[in-house]
């Protein structure tokens, strides 16, 4: 059967996409971001999985504010990268993996969370900066993705529980493909930050390392604070940490292995976090 062995956790700040397009990665106001990652760029060529289940959310690209499903499952062969306005990101097209998507939606769905089925869109930078983090700049990404978008741009969004609880179900349905893949499951977004009115720029450090401690140690607990702790400590952007819960749930039940814990400020306007776990 396919199994997950890691998950990953990471900003994702449309800032990073453009240093990184433009060449700027190596100057001093984004050198010290990028050189967090070296660890992680090496431990993803030395763990190289079968398929990425990455969680994100979409930036009003694929979906405008006339439609936003809740939960979103990609299940197409390929996504291309979206023109956020300034022309697609020149990264590689995104390769899917249409059979355990479709697996995973059968699964989730009949574990009575609902999923919207999309098999074409555009993928934003939501994806493609985790992906450019985590993997450099290839000729083409090392591995299909599954694209997993979560509202978590008009309210109502998905309660922490919620997501917690959905990781689990993807787990399940992951366990019970009948192929021996290695899945990896990353979430991304966060951490602090607010973009608009008089708290624009807020960024948290103390609220932020807090929940990267217990995101480890205690997920069950975190998963049980509510969307108001997240606006007023990290930020109206900061709700969208609700995403990394998604793919902590999906790690087993046992404590995992830190690999990798890196934390910055500022990246643009953003407080920049970043988690490997391993299974056990």
């Amino acid at each position: 059967m396919a199994k997950i062995t890691a998950s990953v956790y990471t900003s994702h700040v449309p800032a990073i996409g453009a240093a990184l397009d433009h060449g700027k990665s190596g100057e001093p106001y984004w050198q010290p971001m990028f050189q967090g990652y070296e660890f992680s760029k090496q431990w993803m060529k030395d763990n190289k999985p079968d398929v990425i289940f990455l969680v994100y959310n979409d930036h009003a690209t694929a979906f405008s504010l006339e439609m936003i499903p809740t939960f979103a499952i990609g299940c197409a062969e390929q996504f291309q990268p979206a023109d956020e306005g300034y022309g697609p990101r020149p990264v590689p097209v995104v390769k899917g993996h249409p059979e355990l998507a479709s697996h995973i939606a059968q699964s989730v769905i009949q574990q009575d969370f609902d999923l919207t089925i999309v098999n074409k869109m555009d993928v934003d930078h939501g994806l493609t900066v985790p992906l450019s983090l985590m993997c450099g700049q290839p000729a083409e990404w090392p591995c299909p993705v599954i694209p997993f978008a979560v509202n978590v741009v008009q309210y109502p969004v998905p309660s922490g529980r919620r997501c917690y609880n959905l990781g689990k179900a993807i787990r399940n349905a992951i366990e019970s493909y009948d192929e021996p893949l290695n899945v990896q499951i990353w979430g991304t977004g966060g951490m602090s930050h607010q973009l608009q009115g008089p708290r624009a720029g807020l960024i948290n450090r103390e609220w932020d390392n807090v929940f990267l401690d217990r995101l480890i140690a205690d997920p069950d607990g975190l998963a049980s604070v509510p969307h108001i702790d997240y606006v007023r400590e990290a930020g109206s952007e900061g709700i969208e940490l609700v995403m990394w819960l998604i793919a902590r749930g999906a790690m087993s039940d046992q404590t995992p292995t830190v690999k990798h814990r890196f934390y910055h400020v500022p990246a643009s306007n953003t407080a920049v976090g970043h988690l490997i776990l391993e299974n056990n």
